[in-house]
């Protein structure tokens, strides 16, 4: 792993002065720092691959849609029991997943 760009994403998180970063720059944040510090990161980027699929453009696209929800619900089971932020993050990871294969 690249130690600039995991700090280059630091300071973008803190510079974005916002609770979550949203959009394709908070997938690059969040995705880089959950391979370092997943317990930290890891429900973020799973809430932002989610919110993210549901983007008007990604609706035309079917299976980007579902990489994207693929992803979000792997990295939601992938947190630990104790995070207490896994169930409500996989809970809707798997809802927006069903709801895309309908």
């Amino acid at each position: 792993m690249d130690q600039d760009m995991v700090v280059l994403a630091r300071v973008r998180l803190l510079s974005a002065n916002v609770r979550v970063v949203r959009g394709v720059e908070g997938l690059w944040i969040y995705r880089l720092l959950t391979q370092v510090e997943p317990e930290v990161y890891g429900s973020k980027l799973a809430y932002v691959l989610v919110e993210e699929s549901g983007s008007p453009l990604l609706r035309k696209l079917p299976e980007r849609r579902l990489v994207l929800l693929d992803e979000a619900v792997k990295v939601a089971q992938a947190l630990s029991p104790a995070n207490p932020y896994r169930e409500k993050v996989l809970a809707k990871a798997l809802a927006a997943r069903a709801r895309a294969l309908t």
